[in-house]
């Protein structure tokens, strides 16, 4: 999807200091040495073959290309290979490009950042609360995400889908993940209608507008908003995905939603718009200026999210930087402004990881200017060694615990002299670093949490667990309390059993249960069994489904939470 859970690892810091840094950045440094390029090749060495693809890679130093270099195959079918000039889909990373015609616009009083969306797109529903163009910017504005709704509705990435679809599904949405301003989280809804604001704004597409206001101004010669799926693009590597069987499969897009994503472009192309930063040569010193503003919810808390970047640090520096995910492409711009560098990875197969390959890039260039701590991501993959386990302690912490806030859910058992659970689809370890404080490792690269006991336990006995994750700079606090675990009886999963309509999402679903087992049942469903965890409340893929009852028990709908998507309402319809 388009996201930036390929999420840099930075820590935020204001736009007025990195302004500052950017008028104030030193002279250029020296060349690198000569074995630099044989120790960043290094960092690419698995996809430096003929038989898969890879990444193209660029490092920008002082206003040039220091280095830039193809690995791995852009099409494997005609035997072409990576290039600095290779053409690929950014996904999320196109965000900014998006951000920067909402801020040109903003700047000529053509729209305001704090204009009611519906202003522009009354085709959104009125949820009593407005929904800012700001919001929109910063991922505060809590409406749904589509591509997770289509994702819901059995829509895959090879089928044909339009703006107009997208429209359609969210004008049919009754309610809001949340009240706007009271959280963050990452909506490419969001994205998305900022491009069709830009269209109502200037009387242009936003494949138009950018091109002729960025790309063209920049000399940015084979970037574009890709908004027709029939279009060809000259240059464009072809996005993979490691098969099943071995090998690599052909993972592309029929999608032609742009805003949220839809850019393609070359590492080479990136440079000149990484060095518009610096210069202002477009949009002048007003508009980057506005693009580092970082987001504040209604709380008062500052994000380390501005326009499409996330401003933050790396391992001591500063850095602005966002990634993203499409189909089988993989991207990541990470730039250190004190040190007038930044990194470019565009990858074309799905299983790559440009954040990291990027940051470590980074380490070679700049690694004697880095702190020697590691940051997030290297403390998540590093696996330090775990002391051991206090068996009395970590055998009264077995069992299950629910965040009712946030939904999230878990088991703990003691496994071979580990404390190890299920986090979702994840397996977990909790690993002690002190009396009653414990590492909680396996939830992905980036991902630091630590869980501690609390002083007082919750009814019953049984411990409360408060658990703070750091999920590359986006901290979460949550408090888990112990809860029992829900095992249906066969009649119980059999009652559950039957077809649930969603009027929001204008599709039906089944429930069929089997051998002992309840299962979902749609286009594009997974195909592992619903797990159980407290009274009505199961899950799989993801996706949560709450229960309800009618007024003499019998199940009569469910809501489903999906990540970026809360309170999807079906409702039983009858047996046909």
């Amino acid at each position: 999807m388009r996201k930036a859970h390929v999420r840099p690892a930075f820590f935020a810091a204001s736009s007025v200091a990195l302004l500052a840094l950017l008028a104030a950045a030193p002279a250029p440094d020296p060349p690198a040495p000569s074995d630099t390029k044989t120790r960043v090749d290094e960092v690419f060495k698995e996809y430096d073959r003929s038989d898969s693809p890879g990444c193209s890679l660029g490092v920008y130093r002082g206003g040039r290309i220091e280095y830039a270099r193809g690995y791995g195959m852009a099409n494997l079918e005609l035997g072409v290979a990576n290039s600095p000039q290779t053409v690929m889909d950014i996904g999320s990373t196109g965000k900014q490009f998006t951000a920067f015609s909402i801020q040109l616009l903003a700047g000529e009083g053509k729209l305001g950042l704090d204009d009611d969306v519906r202003k522009w797109i009354p085709e959104i529903p009125d949820y009593g609360k407005t929904v800012t163009i700001r919001n929109l910017l910063h991922h505060t504005g809590g409406l749904r995400d589509y591509i997770v709704l289509f994702d819901l509705q059995g829509v895959v990435a090879e089928d044909l889908s339009t703006r107009e679809d997208t429209l359609h599904v969210l004008a049919r949405q009754k309610a809001p993940n949340f009240a706007p301003g009271a959280e963050h989280l990452y909506s490419n809804t969001g994205y998305f209608l900022l491009g069709e604001i830009v269209r109502r704004a200037s009387g242009k597409s936003l494949r138009d507008f950018a091109q002729e206001r960025i790309f063209t101004p920049l000399g940015m010669r084979h970037t574009q908003y890709n908004d027709l799926h029939t279009r060809l693009i000259p240059g464009r590597a072809t996005g993979y995905s490691k098969a099943e069987t071995g090998g690599f499969g052909i993972d592309m897009s029929d999608w032609e939603q742009v805003g949220d994503g839809g850019v393609l472009t070359s590492v080479e192309d990136l440079q000149r718009w990484d060095e518009n930063f610096y210069t202002g040569a477009v949009g002048g010193r007003a508009v980057i200026d506005a693009m580092l503003v970082p987001g504040v919810l209604s709380s008062g808390k500052k994000l380390q999210y501005a326009s499409a970047l996330f401003v933050s640090e790396y391992r001591g520096l500063q850095s602005v930087a966002h990634g993203g995910a499409w189909a089988g492409y993989r991207a990541q711009l990470l730039r250190f402004p004190k040190e007038h560098l930044s990194v470019a990875c565009i990858c074309n197969l799905g299983e790559s990881n440009p954040s990291r390959l990027a940051q470590k890039v980074a380490e070679v260039y700049l690694g004697e200017k880095m702190t020697k701590e590691p940051g997030p991501a290297e403390s998540a993959s590093a696996k330090p060694a775990r002391p051991a386990i206090d068996p009395a302690r970590a055998k009264a912490l077995e069992g299950a615990y629910l965040d009712r806030a946030s939904d999230r859910f878990f088991r703990l058992a003691v496994e071979n002299g580990e404390l190890a659970g299920k986090w979702g689809s994840r397996r977990i370890v909790l690993a002690p670093v002190a009396a009653n404080r414990y590492r909680v490792e396996g939830l992905g690269d980036g991902v630091r949490a630590e869980a501690t006991v609390g002083a007082q336990p919750a009814p019953g006995g049984r411990p409360r667990l408060a658990v703070k994750i750091d999920d590359d700079g986006d901290v979460e606090d949550l408090s888990f309390e112990p809860v029992q675990l829900w095992t249906p009886a066969p009649a119980d999963l059999a009652a559950l059993a039957g077809r649930y309509a969603s009027s929001e999402l204008d599709t039906t679903w089944r429930l069929e249960a089997k051998d002992g087992k309840l299962y979902l049942r749609y286009r594009g469903a997974p195909e592992d069994a619903l797990v159980p965890s407290v009274a009505d409340r199961m899950s799989v893929g993801g996706a949560v489904l709450h229960f309800t009852r009618d007024a003499s028990g019998q199940p009569d709908g469910f809501t489903v939470d999906a990540g970026r998507v809360r309170g999807i309402a079906f409702r039983k319809t009858p047996a046909s």
